[in-house]
Parts: C-alpha cells; structure tokens; sequence
C-alpha cells in the first residue's frame, strides 16, 4: 500500500490544514489532473489515454536554485512513496547517525546500518552534482528511473521546467514557497494513493542540460529519448502571474534557446534502493 500516513505528515509540515483535506474520499477509478490555477480536474483511467500529469503555474519568475530544489526534494519523495527509502530522506540521515553511536549491535544490523549509510552517501553526492549541474545551465527537464533499464523502466517520473521563467534571485518567488506549492499541488492530486507496492530497485536519474555546459560527472547520452514503456507520471511546471513574456528577460526555454544544444545527461551512480 502506498504511504498515505507519511504523505499527509509531509503534506501536514508543508501546508496548513493538509490533514483534513487527507480525510476527503477520491472517486474510484480516475487519475487527477491539475488544471493552471492548481486546482483538480479528474478523468477515468481508459485504455489508450494520455499519462497521468500535475501542472502546477508559479504567479511569476523563478530562480535555478528553486528549479534545483524542485528536482530534489521531489526525488527523495518519489523515493519514500516507492518505498525505495524505509525511511523519509531526513529521518534516514538521523537512523544512520544513530546507529553510528551505537556501541554493539548484531550482525544482520550491521549489514543494514551499511546499506542505508551507502545509500544516504549515494543520495547526498547526487544532490550535490545536481545542484552544481542546475548552476551551470538551464535544465529543461528532469527524469527519475524506477527499475529495469534507463530505455525501458518500470515506472518513471518526469519533471517537466520547459515552461518556467527563469529569473534571478533577487526578482524571482521566494524558493520555499515554490516548493510548498509544488508539493501542495501532489498532495491534492494525490497521485501515489493507488499505486501497488514495489520490490527493492534501481533508480537512474537523468536530466537535460546544454551540450556544452562543463560538467564532468554527468554523462552525456546525445541519442537518448525519453522511454514510451513504463508507468509514467509528469510533472509540469510554469509562471504566470501577469508576466508579459515578449518583454521579461527570463522566457522560458522553449521560446529563447535551440533545441538541438540541449542534450541528456545521466548521473553515473545508480541508487540502490533499501527496505527494512
């Protein structure tokens, strides 16, 4: 069953009253769309239909390090919702430490106190290579990989910047507001509550940026295409609030840059997922 007590306590820390909207039942048999204003729309689940998504539209600019921020706390919360982490990522980081001080402790503990540590170690140099990866150029896109092969997952989750202003710190949305309204938007789709459980797995995380960025710890694969196989859930993110496009120096991507010097790169390092 997927982790709707955590999610709410995620969602309880992120926005005022989320534990009361947990309690209102969802329709069976739809998937939930967000329409601009973030608010819900709903559709059945037929044979051939477009992939599950969420848009969520910023009221205006956004910095890279929002972007960032994005992509990484939605990994540590694909992470937890597929139980890939026994943990949330925070909690995780206060396990290891505390199994680190524990004087004696059986065999088999052991052997798991390894895992999560290699695992918190895995995510945490991620997280650094994406951020210094996100400063040196815009990324467009974001992919996390559940399983299988990076060109035939079992499931996968796209985020989607094409469509964001991008703007500088000073003239951008404070980022933790972006991020509460990000996951405020999940939470209302509620997109993980009829998902079957998954077995421990890999996880690749891929991400477009410009060819000639200069980073050396990503791996360019210049003929990538984004998998048509697999449980697929997009994440789509913009601005509006009154931004008048033709006139901001921050357009989004789609109108300002050629697509062809934007290349996808893959993170070397598979995440190796751990249950208890």
């Amino acid at each position: 069953m997927p982790r709707g007590g955590a999610h709410s306590s995620f969602a309880a820390a992120v926005m005022p009253g989320a534990e009361r909207e947990a309690t209102v039942p969802r329709p069976g048999g739809f998937s939930p769309v967000l329409d601009g204003r973030g608010g819900a729309k709903r559709r059945r689940n037929e044979p051939g239909m477009a992939c599950p998504s969420v848009r969520v539209s910023f009221p205006g600019a956004v910095s890279r390090e929002s972007g960032y921020r994005f992509a990484r706390d939605l990994l540590k919360h694909v992470l937890y919702q597929r139980q890939q982490l026994p943990l949330p990522y925070e909690q995780l980081g206060c396990f290891c430490r505390r199994d680190e001080d524990a004087s004696k402790k059986p065999s088999s503990l052991d052997r798991a106190s390894k895992k999560w540590q290699q695992l918190l170690t895995d995510l945490e140099g991620l997280f650094r290579h994406m951020e210094v990866m996100f400063s040196l150029t815009r990324v467009p896109r974001v992919l996390f990989l559940l399983g299988g092969t990076v060109m035939s997952p079992r499931e996968f989750y796209e985020l989607n910047l094409e469509s964001i202003c991008e703007g500088s710190a000073e003239d951008s949305l404070e980022p933790a507001s972006c991020v509460r309204k990000l996951f405020h938007s999940l939470f209302v789709a509620d997109v993980f509550s009829e998902l079957e459980d998954l077995p421990v797995m890999g996880t690749v995380v891929m991400l477009q940026g410009h060819r000639s960025c200069g980073d050396d710890w990503f791996r360019p694969k210049l003929n990538y295409q984004v998998p048509t196989r697999g449980r697929k859930l997009t994440v789509n993110l913009s601005c509006d609030g009154g931004i008048d496009i033709s006139a901001s120096p921050y357009q989004p991507l789609a109108s300002t840059s050629t697509w062809e010097d934007y290349v996808w790169f893959q993170a070397p390092v598979t995440l190796k997922g751990f249950q208890e």
